[in-house]
């Protein structure tokens, strides 16, 4: 009886699928519509300023855009875009693995508290971070005057870059492994620990492969962030060319001297980050669609 009870209640969902499909698809000229606006904003305000910045870069011809490139002081602040992203995407990934461990797997007092530091870099603008960092680290800031007679040097040097350029990215990693440590839950972890697996082993084994390519993509997103941060970089950097300049810098730097040909061709690498990084970003979410669909298949 529950059999052809089921079979009924099948062929009526059936029977009304195509009704319900109907009441709910626009017209057609609705949808063309909508698609040849969508087109046409990515068009104006994505593909249209990313052709003109590499036609802008190349405009000279190749040597001339080679030059540029190769310049002494662009090449600083290439490799100091490097130097700053090199030290706090790591740092920021080791902070976020810990934190997303602690607030998807634990329930303790002051929870809510860090998630609220976590997203407090999306809050707050990044000049008024790189501010913070000239009232602490300013000559006339809390802790200016002991590093001045120590000779520590934060603000205009590397160190206040990097700093910067932490706080601007701190969150991505975290943010990206946090919804889905929670969503994954702990059982996993809890039958390991079970089995006589110790803490770092369970994490090893267990943690670390569910949350491979969560953890990639944020890497990505923070990595890119890194190396485009302008705000609050800006404040804190002092803008000495070829000391402190970052890519960003360099380029506003560049631009406001009329050399448009040299501001565009470092601008153009920046660009050719953001394509590496978006199609990085498509690959790590395809594979992450596909192992949600192979973990459904299982279940």
């Amino acid at each position: 009886m529950s059999a052809v009870l089921d079979r009924a209640v099948k062929d009526a969902a059936a029977a009304q699928a195509p009704r319900r499909a109907a009441n709910t698809l626009e017209p057609a000229w609705v949808r063309h519509a909508l698609i040849a606006v969508a087109l046409l904003f990515l068009t104006l305000f994505l593909f249209v300023p990313l052709v003109a910045v590499f036609a802008e870069a190349l405009k000279h011809g190749w040597s001339t855009y080679k030059d540029a490139v190769l310049d002494p002081d662009a090449l600083a602040a290439i490799k100091l875009t490097f130097i700053a992203a090199v030290i706090a995407v790591p740092l920021n990934l080791v902070f976020g693995v810990a934190a997303a461990w602690a607030i998807a797997k634990f329930d303790f007092r002051g929870k809510s508290l860090l998630i609220t530091l976590i997203d407090l870099p999306f809050s707050v603008s990044p000049v008024i971070a790189g501010l913070i960092y000239v009232l602490l680290f300013g000559a006339q800031g809390w802790f200016g005057p002991w590093l001045m007679d120590h000779d520590v040097k934060i603000l205009f040097a590397v160190p206040g870059i990097v700093l910067a350029t932490i706080f601007v990215t701190f969150p991505f990693v975290a943010r990206e492994l946090i919804p889905l440590m929670q969503a994954q839950g702990s059982e996993e972890e809890e039958a390991a620990l079970v089995l006589g697996a110790s803490g770092w082993s369970t994490f090893r084994r267990v943690t670390l492969p569910n949350i491979k390519w969560g953890l990639l993509y944020g890497v990505i997103l923070c990595n890119a962030r890194a190396m485009g941060e302008f705000g609050a970089v800006s404040v804190v950097s002092g803008h000495i060319r070829g000391e402190t300049n970052t890519m960003p810098l360099q380029v506003e730097i560049l631009y406001n001297e009329y050399n448009f040909t040299a501001a565009f061709a470092i601008a153009s690498l920046l660009a050719l980050l953001a394509l590496v990084t978006l199609a990085v970003k498509t690959f790590i979410e395809w594979r992450m669609h596909q192992a949600a669909k192979a973990t459904t298949l299982e279940e």
